[in-house]
């Protein structure tokens, strides 16, 4: 089955979010949402989650899931907002655990570093389905880039977060804590092995570098035979040195360190301390 797929771009994280939703029965899903963040004041705003709730309601769609793909580095979610204001539960990868893990200690974040508790109402293992109305759709782990990366397979279409992006943009980095490029290898297999005719969607998208317009949808076959990381049949040892060379240029996404704190807590804010502030903690030569 084909879902409706509307994508809500955010040009200054140049995210992608999406409202997928079964035509039929007017059931949706929200992926991967954007709650807007000035790193100067440290003011949120949510100019983004109204464009995906107007569109929910002017359509008369019922959500039914608010997902997010991975613990996202480059924009805050508003999972949480958007949650209170079209219902909805939450979802994640299982692979959570490990991240808020490994940044619990990173922050010194007390409320994260019990790994057995994470404020979603769903943690996806590999394999898992669930239903956006009429349309069954599936869950396959694909870590490297992050460990808790999933891409959701809903119908004829494919969500992959940061996992890859458009054909002459590659894929993702694996340097982060818990990244790893010879696990990303394997996960990207996993993708391409999909049906050549299904619509891939990406999370992010930088025009190639300012040659052509914003894009965020192509198809598995075209990744399988095009993309200039892994396309027409890159052997694994080649992938794991161009990634690693690749990814030791990299500097750090803008948003990183209030991104984390907050995406890992489902989009709520860290605990307030004693005079009802919320603060984000930035490490010292750490990161």
């Amino acid at each position: 089955m084909s879902p409706d797929v509307v994508c809500f771009f955010d040009n200054k994280t140049n995210s992608a979010s999406y409202v997928v939703s079964d035509p039929e029965t007017g059931h949706a899903a929200v992926i991967d949402p954007v709650l807007d963040f000035d790193p100067v004041s440290g003011r949120t705003a949510t100019d983004s989650a109204e464009k995906i709730a107007g569109h929910v309601s002017a359509n008369n769609l019922t959500v039914d899931w608010i997902i997010e793909t991975h613990v996202h580095a480059d924009h805050l979610t508003a999972s949480v907002w958007l949650k209170e204001k079209l219902g909805g539960k939450t979802g994640i990868g299982a692979g959570i655990a490990v991240v808020r893990a490994t940044f619990g200690k990173l922050f010194n974040a007390a409320d994260v570093m019990d790994v057995d508790v994470a404020p979603f109402d769903q943690l996806f293992a590999d394999g898992a389905k669930f239903r956006i109305g009429n349309i069954e759709a599936k869950v396959i782990a694909t870590p490297g880039h992050t460990p808790a990366c999933v891409t959701y397979v809903i119908g004829d279409s494919c969500f992959v977060g940061d996992t890859m992006f458009m054909p002459d943009s590659g894929t993702a980095r694996c340097d982060f804590p818990g990244g790893d490029a010879k696990q990303l290898f394997e996960s990207l297999q996993k993708i391409i092995s999909l049906p050549d005719d299904m619509r891939l969607f990406v999370c992010h998208d930088y025009g190639a570098g300012g040659t052509r317009d914003f894009a965020w949808e192509t198809t598995v076959g075209e990744q399988r035979e095009n993309n200039i990381h892994i396309g027409g049949g890159t052997l694994e040892h080649d992938y794991v040195q161009m990634r690693r060379d690749r990814d030791a240029t990299l500097g750090l996404p803008r948003l990183i360190v209030p991104a984390v704190q907050v995406n890992m807590r489902a989009g709520n804010s860290p605990p307030a301390e004693e005079n009802g502030t919320s603060y984000i903690k930035v490490p010292l030569n750490i990161l």
